[in-house]
């Protein structure tokens, strides 16, 4: 089975597009990024990949992992 690649929501001309990794063509282009970010978010759950936002200057926003994480968070002892 092959690796299911990572979504992205990028900076684009015409707004937002959701791009998968390592793929030249986005999947969707949407004028607002909140509409971006929602298809991408989905797509990320559906595959259980890793979701990576993007600010307009290109610049890392935020991250999501919806399947294996391969830095999961450590709790603090209480």
């Amino acid at each position: 089975m092959a690796k299911k690649e990572n979504v992205w929501v990028i900076p684009h001309k015409d707004g937002w597009a959701v791009k998968r990794e390592n793929s030249d063509a986005p999947t969707m282009v949407e004028p607002r990024k909140v509409d971006a970010e929602s298809y991408a978010r989905e797509l990320a759950r559906k595959d259980q990949v890793e979701l990576i936002v993007q600010r307009a200057d290109g610049t890392i926003q935020k991250r999501n992992s919806y399947g294996h994480d391969p830095f999961p968070p450590r709790d603090a002892p209480h």
